[in-house]
């Protein structure tokens, strides 16, 4: 059976390489905060199960996918949404921080609030901005 595990983990590790290397920038962001969601509801259910170190690293993901996302603003041509962005990130990196110093899951629920706020707002951008991305 290990066999058959770790060939489906290297089949889709490669699945998922060829998918970011053929999507759009669009694409690329929508899937960066799918991936810190993801990290954040494995790290609430590892508080939730007393699990400190799949918490730890779950927050850890998330962290730094969070710090890749600030990372990919524009502040110069974003303006006052990038500038907002951007504060928003660096809450959300304390905030995570915050969850694994104090095995906090109302924190991390507050963190993926956010996050799907910004999801929201991501997924109902108008198609023809982004098709520009592409």
């Amino acid at each position: 059976m290990a066999v058959n595990l770790n060939a489906l983990k290297q089949y889709q590790s490669v699945d998922l390489r060829a998918t970011v290397e053929t999507a759009s920038p669009h694409k690329l962001i929508s899937m960066l905060l799918d991936g810190a969601l993801g990290a954040l509801a494995k790290a609430k259910g590892a508080i939730e199960r007393n699990s400190i170190e799949e918490r730890t690293s779950s927050l850890n993901k998330a962290s730094e996918i969070v710090v890749s996302l600030k990372g990919s603003l524009d502040l110069e041509q974003g303006g006052e949404v990038a500038a907002n962005l951007d504060a928003l990130y660096d809450y959300m990196v304390s905030g995570i921080l915050e969850a694994n110093r104090n095995n906090d899951a109302d924190k991390v629920q507050e963190i993926m609030n956010l996050m799907l706020e910004i999801k929201q707002g991501w997924s109902e951008m108008p198609n023809e901005i982004q098709v520009g991305d592409e």
